[in-house]
């Protein structure tokens, strides 16, 4: 199985509207691993690993995010090198 590895960050109303928990619950259901976090600039900074289409279905669910979220853009880093994570994790 090959893994794919993406770093996001993701701008507009994305704090307070449960973004990271609608990340974990999304990327839970696709079996991506990773974490998601508030950043002090108000956008919210990610990194997924799973196989490449679980982690574009996480993708495409972070362009628009849950109700209430307003995503204004979504920087999209790839990652040569995939780290092994145990779980999803929400970071403080």
């Amino acid at each position: 199985m090959i893994l794919k590895q993406v770093h996001l960050y993701v701008s507009g109303k994305v704090q307070g509207v449960y973004f990271r928990q609608g990340m974990k619950e999304t990327a839970e259901k696709n079996n991506v691993k990773g974490w998601v976090k508030n950043l002090p600039d108000k956008r919210v900074e990610a990194v997924l690993v799973g196989e490449e289409s679980n982690v574009d279905a996480v993708i495409d669910w972070s362009r628009f995010g849950p109700p209430g979220a307003v995503v204004d853009e979504l920087k999209i880093v790839d990652a040569d090198d995939p780290e092994n994570f145990e779980e999803f994790e929400i970071l403080p």
